[in-house]
């Protein structure tokens, strides 16, 4: 229970930019109900625009990679263990972890043992492997609060408490984008058809599809020579990164930095990496191919470990295969290109479905989350 008597103390760590991105929203919430509230804890530039002074710069925590992670595991740990005293000794009235299960899920448990709540907001995948992990977040956190439906049913058959709050991009990306609008934006023409290339924003990603993306394209390109190919960049490294994938090739390709929003709003469909811009695509209801490659020894393990039917967010929102799916060695520029073609024939097919999910998802994310957060410490 909130003690009254003074102003609300929430703390909470995000460790990267998505993660700095629903904190903020949540903060932002939480200040309209209780505009005295203080903050602390971890987070990034939107996070401290809203009153967060972080302990130290969030970038500490966005590691990648195994390698990367025992290179740094170290300060990591003894990040994490001062950060534990630190909101121990200010006792707030509840701490969020968002996202970064790796290192949040720690800091919760401790703190439960020290008598403060906590939740974990963003759900890790443990529906689709590693099932046992339910066990130590049962364990770390008083509530789950989750961006997806099937996600909810999840932790309630597995009986840790949870809200299903939905996604902050089903509240922000209009029902209707409008496609005209866009293109003008890009300086794309009206009349041609526009394939959105989506290889992923990681580094790794680029270099496991983007050949194949552009492989793809060519063979588009020698059937219907009037699509244009537009790809967003994440990152200037990721544009240098295309930039020497497309140097040998004849094939154009408008690269824009960043702007993906404007890009699926004016494309005609989508070839894209497995990953959130699959459920950012299907908001802007865009017909899409998902493909996804990783090491061949990664895939064996995971094939072994990964028990969903599907890796995409919409056909695990659907519970059905709406969206074609090609992995590993089913992901080939003959295959690619076939169903791509056939989407530009036939979108409404694949889309069908989207709107309904999209209404779904729109839940006023961030209020619902503050919702849940206040009603756990008996404050609203």
């Amino acid at each position: 229970m909130a003690n009254v008597n003074r102003p609300l103390c929430i703390a909470l760590v995000a460790g990267e930019a998505s993660g700095d991105l629903l904190g903020a929203g949540l903060m932002s919430a939480l200040k309209a109900r209780y505009p005295d509230i203080s903050f602390l804890g971890v987070g990034g530039p939107k996070m401290e625009a809203e009153g967060l002074v972080s302990e130290f710069p969030m970038e500490r925590l966005s590691v990648m990679g195994l390698v990367e992670v025992l290179g740094r595991l170290r300060e990591l740990l003894e990040r994490r263990k001062k950060l534990i005293q630190t909101i121990i000794d200010k006792k707030p009235d509840v701490f969020i972890g968002i996202d970064a299960p790796d290192f949040v899920l720690e800091i919760e448990r401790q703190l439960r043992l020290a008598d403060i709540r906590t939740v974990h907001y963003v759900s890790p995948s443990v529906w689709a492997w590693r099932q046992k992990r339910v066990l130590k977040i049962r364990e770390a956190c008083d509530l789950m609060l989750t961006l997806f439906p099937f996600e909810a049913r999840f932790y309630e058959e597995k009986q840790v408490p949870v809200r299903f709050v939905g996604h902050p991009l089903a509240d922000t990306i209009p029902f209707a984008p409008d496609r005209g609008q866009a293109r003008q934006a890009l300086g794309l023409p009206l009349d041609k058809p526009i394939v959105a290339l989506m290889p992923g924003s990681r580094g790794g990603e680029v270099a496991k599809l983007g050949e194949l993306f552009f492989d793809t394209a060519e063979r588009i390109r020698t059937q219907r020579p009037d699509v244009l190919f537009v790809l967003p960049c994440a990152s200037p490294q990721r544009r240098a990164q295309i930039e020497t994938l497309l140097k040998e090739r004849t094939l154009s390709v408008l690269l824009t930095d960043g702007r993906s929003h404007d890009v699926l709003a004016s494309c005609d469909a989508v070839l894209i990496a497995s990953g959130t811009a699959t459920l950012e695509a299907m908001l802007y209801k865009r017909p899409m191919i998902v493909a996804y490659r990783v090491a061949s020894l990664t895939y064996l393990i995971l094939k072994r470990m990964v028990r969903s039917p599907y890796i995409s967010l919409p056909n695990l929102l659907a519970g059905k295969k709406l969206v074609p799916e090609f992995i590993q060695d089913a992901a080939t520029p003959e295959s690619l290109s076939m169903a791509l073609l056939s989407l530009l024939d036939d979108p409404a097919t694949q889309t069908a479905d989207f709107e309904s999910i999209h209404c779904l998802l729109r839940q006023d994310a961030s209020r619902q989350a503050a919702d849940a957060v206040l009603d756990l410490i008996g404050a609203t």
